[in-house]
């Protein structure tokens, strides 16, 4: 089983909140307009909340004390209903300044997740699951947009808001005020405690639901292997375990961020209770007036939802930080194979192949570890068709991908048309070479977009005609016979078509592609010989003078070869026709009768016939 990425949350790897939020700042430029505008609707909209109190200080003391009229209530009432209703527009304002670009901001980071996870090398994709990939650009993002949207204006808008109502407060009665801020100081040293905790929880929680994701998508993938085997109970044991897991440490930080709030919801209760009677006493001895009074509890009843909001938005803002750094462990992932700064064009493009001392390991494999390839020396002439054979684990399907810098060579070179590929534009190589896998990978689309995914149809044939061309290559006449023809989706990978349905669909794309160099890792394997043989002879007519390098399974295919290499533990131990290699090579003759083929008669008069 391949052994995927999770990160790791230890303390000593934390970034700051204020660094990792600053990194959006190039990106918070271009709609730093709009969310400036909602911001300062939601502080006026808080400031206007605030105005309340005040006139009801102004009402009370005037109808309690001589001079009062009814005329007052009125306006009171008046001043209140349009102080409510500016606060219900300006809140209307916030949303509508700050959703567009907080949505647009996601839209911009998804994509370049996504373009970033497009260029990476395939070795970054062999170690990361790709739930964690999934999560990392749905679910991070969309808590990154919420929190920008709603969290990051409300928790700036909240913090001022108590500010100022402190001020108000002290403004009414200084005993009063120094009671109420009295309450933040062990709201203070709790939050310290609860950022640590929660945050660790946070990052936690979202790599356990990446994992989760993965084994879902894993599973769903190999569906029929699992039913096939009688595996779903013990399937099903191992998504509960993760699951629990998952649950659990969302429990704990839904206990965790449930203390935090009874702390900042109960501490300023139990102050308002001792102000009360504070203020009850200050008034009864004149050194406070009853309307001083109201405002005080009608200002601290509007910070109430402020002070509870903040524990909220401050673990929002705590599970967003978390987020936006599982987003940039991906995109600080530097890609090591990319265009050079100035690509190199060769002048005549012939489709000449050549590996010079070629030499591959992995990048994860032990510093003593023998490499996967080494020193690798072959040359395929342009137009020749070399077949590649060797036993298990030589080394044939890694070569290969060297060809279009899947991987990338750790010494020698590959050449095309005399300039090492490093030197080429990695699109325009990515286009002179086309490849066909064993393990067939097809798209939730059409036939025709899965054929005509990378076509380049020859001057004066329109795309119908390529397509036409390459199924009937690929000898993918089926394709017409489902129920929309070519236009029929397929399904994810293609799982409703058979092994051999879904290999000629792959190889007809490689086709319609028009090479200069056809990679082809043993394509054809779920093909019958004689299909085989009849999609091997189209090819030669179609595509001829393209280069094709061809790892073999099969003696038939290795017989329609030019000339075959044999490979054994990395390396090229010979290279001849086939009936070359029967006649001078033991180690070639095994790894023949090791094929799904035993040699026929007719190779072993051949072999004799090529003998000296």
């Amino acid at each position: 089983m391949v052994q995927h990425q999770t990160a790791q949350v230890s303390p000593e790897n934390h970034t700051s909140l204020w660094r990792t939020f600053a990194r959006l700042g190039p990106h918070l430029r271009p709609i730093f307009p709009r969310l400036a505008l909602g911001f300062l609707c939601a502080l006026a909209a808080g400031v206007v909340a605030l105005a309340i109190p005040q006139v009801l200080r102004e009402l009370v003391n005037s109808v309690l004390y001589a001079g009062g009229s009814n005329r007052d209530v009125w306006i009171a009432a008046v001043v209140i209903a349009g102080l409510g209703t500016l606060e219900a527009v300006l809140v209307f304002l916030r949303r509508v300044f700050v959703i567009t670009p907080a949505a647009r901001l996601e839209t911009t980071l998804r994509v370049n997740l996504y373009r970033h996870l497009q260029q990476l090398p395939v070795a970054f994709h062999d170690k990361w699951g790709s739930g964690q990939l999934l999560s990392r650009s749905m679910a991070d993002l969309g808590l990154l947009r919420r929190w920008l949207a709603f969290g990051s204006i409300m928790l700036v808008v909240a913090t001022v808001t108590v500010l100022v109502g402190l001020a108000l407060m002290f403004s009414s009665n200084w005993m009063l005020g120094a009671i109420y801020l009295a309450g933040a100081v062990p709201i203070t040293i709790r939050a310290f405690y609860f950022r640590n905790v929660f945050r660790t929880a946070s990052r936690l929680s979202q790599d356990q639901a990446g994992d989760l994701a993965t084994a879902v998508e894993e599973s769903v993938h190999g569906i029929r292997v699992i039913k096939a085997f009688g595996r779903g109970r013990q399937s099903l044991e191992g998504f509960s375990v993760q699951a629990e897991r998952l649950r659990d440490t969302e429990i704990s930080k839904a206990r965790s961020l449930s203390g935090f709030l009874m702390f900042v919801v109960s501490i300023p209760e139990i102050t308002l209770g001792i102000g009360l009677l504070v203020g009850l006493w200050l008034t009864a001895e004149n050194q406070l007036t009853v309307g001083e009074l109201v405002a005080f509890f009608a200002t601290a009843a509007v910070l109430a939802g402020p002070v509870e909001g903040i524990g909220m938005l401050l673990g929002m803002t705590l599970t967003t930080k978390t987020a936006l750094d599982r987003h940039f462990d991906v995109m600080d992932t530097a890609s090591t194979i990319v265009s050079p700064a100035e690509p190199v064009s060769p002048g005549e493009q012939r489709g000449h192949l050549r590996l010079c001392g070629a030499t591959f390991s992995y990048p994860d494999a032990k510093p003593d570890a023998a490499p996967v390839l080494d020193g690798i020396d072959l040359d395929i002439r342009p137009g020749e068709t070399m077949a590649l054979v060797g036993t298990t684990g030589s080394g044939k399907s890694t070569l290969l991908q060297l060809v279009p810098r899947l991987y990338e060579v750790t010494g020698g070179a590959v050449e095309l048309d005399g300039v090492d590929i490093r030197d080429y534009d990695l699109e325009a190589l990515r286009t002179a070479v086309s490849v066909a896998f064993e393990d067939t990978t097809l798209f939730s689309a059409s036939i025709r977009d899965n054929v005509l995914l990378g076509a380049r149809p020859t001057p004066g044939q329109t795309p119908a005609q390529a397509l036409d061309e390459a199924l009937d290559v690929a000898q993918a006449g089926f394709t017409r016979d489902l129920p929309d023809g070519v236009d029929t989706v397929i399904g994810e990978e293609g799982l409703s078509l058979s092994g051999g349905q879904r290999q000629r669909i792959a190889l007809a794309r490689a086709i319609a592609a028009k090479p200069l160099v056809l990679v082809l890792d043993d394509p054809l394997s779920a093909l019958d010989v004689r299909t085989e043989e009849r999609v091997t002879e189209r090819l030669r007519e179609v595509l001829a003078g393209t280069t094709t390098l061809i790892v073999a399974h099969r003696p038939s295919t290795v017989m329609l070869a030019d000339r075959v290499a044999l490979l054994d533990g990395g390396r090229i131990v010979d290279v001849g026709t086939h009936g070359e290699l029967l006649a001078r090579s033991d180690h070639y003759r095994y790894v023949i009768a090791s094929l799904d083929e035993p040699p026929t008669v007719e190779d072993v008069l051949n072999a004799e016939e090529a003998s000296p």
